[in-house]
């Protein structure tokens, strides 16, 4: 295989089944553009780069399949889904309509204790940031927003912006690395949990709407 056909992929262990692990790792390539739009992917060359069987790498990609990050190819493999500046803009606009008010709300009350578990989180963003590890500040960067919506008790809710999330990939996280500004997008993980701790409902607005429209700025720069 040619250095270049290679994918920067974890390899797998045995916590979770092999199937959900190679998802999990697939789906945070996805997120990255590590994968890229158009092109093929084979079960079994990715397989060998995990070091696993191909029969959990195809049951991991139909999973993607059923999420429409990927699209079969028969006798190839599985395609990934190329997403237009319109589904760019419509997915950034549905999570502005949910995320933004939805984080708002939590402003304040007594929930300071809750944003503080989310702290180490934030903080690992930031890290993952500072040493150029792309996947795993997705998946950290994904657990914050999951686990800071999750206080809104709404779970419906939570599932549909963890898919609009996985639908939408950040392509543009590798540039912001470039640029060396990675590390400031991280950063306002931190400065969201501040004013949601201070109770300053106008600063996390800003601060929500601001972090939104950046990934979608990230997309139309790449």
């Amino acid at each position: 295989m040619a250095a270049e056909d290679r994918l920067d992929l974890p390899m797998v262990g045995e916590r979770q089944s092999l199937r959900e692990q190679v998802a999990h790792a697939l789906r945070a390539a996805l997120i990255t553009g590590e994968m890229r739009p158009g092109v093929v992917y084979s079960a079994p060359v990715l397989a060998a780069q995990f070091g696993v069987s191909a029969t959990p790498v195809r049951e991991a990609m139909l999973d993607l399949a059923k999420e429409g990050l990927v699209e079969a190819v028969r006798n190839k493999g599985f395609r990934v889904t190329e997403l237009s500046d319109r589904d760019l803009d419509e997915l950034t606009e549905i999570r502005q309509l949910i995320e933004v008010p939805t984080v708002v709300r939590l402003a304040g009350g007594a929930r300071e204790a809750e944003f503080e578990r989310l702290r180490p989180v934030a903080e690992e963003i930031v890290a993952a940031a500072e040493r150029g590890d792309l996947l795993a500040y997705v998946d950290a960067d994904l657990r914050f927003h999951v686990e800071l919506l999750t206080l809104a008790g709404n779970v419906h809710l939570v599932e549909v912006v963890r898919d609009l999330r996985n639908r939408a990939r950040l392509y543009g996280l590798s540039q912001l690395r470039e640029r060396d500004v990675l590390g400031d997008s991280a950063r306002e993980h931190l400065a969201l949990l501040d004013a949601l701790k201070s109770g300053d409902r106008q600063a996390v607005q800003r601060l929500m709407t601001e972090h939104i429209g950046h990934v979608r700025g990230i997309w139309a720069e790449h």
